[in-house]
């Protein structure tokens, strides 16, 4: 269904993100941001915390809104009532919430405020290790579908967990994949030899990992098995490309084990295209994942990858991935990721495509589904 944009204005959607971090949920969303038909729907983002983001100068370029909200944790009845007020003031008839288990809080105050479209997402699960955060999950676990009228998850696994298997197998779970920009993530040799040379790695063996330092990324594990890498050999180097409240500790443990000339920590950067191209394999051992949308970008540029078996097998959309027992030893870790030394890059973008992990066909169906919501809101 086409607008035409000088007689309608576009779909306007409430996207509550929570917090902007450059990674996980809020890069999906701004992923289908950028290749979403604004002529015809628009996203407001509805952010945790009022400090200025990364994110703030591309969305307002592209005609998007932003409504900064009190953190949920200092105040959550704050920021309901804040989320209350912006979306009867700026009349959504859609709010997409993906905040997991926590959405129950965002579509209860769109809920109050009339909004007839009300999507829950679910872009996680859980794991051990994590007893408060699991706690609450497991208690918000089955009020998950009790003001939303849509359901979303990024993967089946994710979508079972959250809204039962009853549900997905009904139909009535929408899958919104973790979609790529295969006109950024690409092979590009120029690009990975230019990242070599600034970290001075030439001609080495690098292990690579993107992800915010958080429990669930398992960094700690990373760097234990790194270190029986660099035990046999000494010219592969480990690069974490990302920030987070774990951080400290990492680079505690990488001094711990005398391993600091070998690891490279880069902080936040925005040229992960140019990263994935300097590595030689993609190292997640995650102790559990929604879908990583970094794990489609490592294919999308012919990268190997290493993965967990805690990672949902619907990552695996190329034969690029190998998935590994994360409770096989650090040593067995250790030479596995040896066997990726010198191992072969190859793309395939059909694959990807067909796979549904494409975003510029995969924003087009995301924009036509908001359009049939809206007429279905309207009638």
């Amino acid at each position: 269904m086409q607008k035409n944009p000088q007689t309608e204005k576009p779909i306007r959607i409430a996207q509550i993100i929570g917090k902007a971090v450059i990674s996980g949920v809020d890069s999906v969303v701004m992923n289908y941001y950028r290749h979403i038909d604004k002529s015809r729907v628009q996203f407001d983002f509805f952010m945790d915390g009022y400090n200025k983001t990364p994110l703030d100068e591309e969305i307002l370029d592209l005609g998007g809104r932003i409504i900064k909200l009190t953190p949920y944790e200092k105040s959550m009845y704050k920021n309901m009532s804040e989320c209350r007020a912006a979306f009867e003031k700026n009349r959504y008839t859609i709010v997409h919430s993906h905040l997991n288990t926590l959405s129950v809080f965002p579509l209860y105050a769109a809920y109050r405020a009339g909004v007839p479209v009300r999507i829950a997402h679910n872009h996680s699960t859980t794991s051990r290790g994590e007893f408060k955060r699991n706690l609450m999950k497991q208690v918000l676990r089955p009020f998950s579908k009790i003001f939303a009228t849509h359901y979303a998850a990024c993967a089946d696994y994710p979508a079972r967990w959250l809204f039962g298997t009853k549900t997905v197998r009904q139909g009535k779970v929408r899958l919104i994949k973790n979609a790529v920009d295969t006109s950024r993530f690409y092979p590009d040799t120029k690009a990975g030899s230019r990242i070599r040379k600034e970290f001075g790695l030439e001609n080495r063996f690098i292990v690579g990992h993107v992800g915010r330092f958080v429990f669930p990324k398992n960094h700690e594990f990373i760097v234990r098995v790194f270190a029986e890498v660099y035990k046999k050999n000494q010219n592969a180097a480990l690069i974490l490309v990302g920030t987070g409240e774990l951080e400290t500790d990492v680079r505690c443990l990488v001094k711990e084990l005398g391993i600091e000339q070998a690891v490279i920590f880069t902080g936040l950067r925005r040229d992960i295209p140019d990263f994935l191209n300097a590595f030689d394999v993609f190292f997640l051992p995650s102790r559990y994942e929604g879908l990583p949308v970094v794990g489609m970008e490592a294919q999308a540029v012919g990268l190997p990858c290493l993965m967990s078996d805690a990672v949902p097998p619907d990552t695996a959309v190329t034969p690029l991935v190998e998935f590994f027992p994360l409770t096989a030893a650090v040593g067995d870790w250790a030479d596995k990721l040896l066997t990726y030394k010198n191992r072969e890059k190859r793309t395939y973008p059909d694959l990807l495509r067909k796979s549904g992990f494409e975003i510029k066909q995969e924003a087009e169906k995301l924009c036509c589904w908001y359009e049939d919501l809206q007429k279905g809101a309207a009638n």
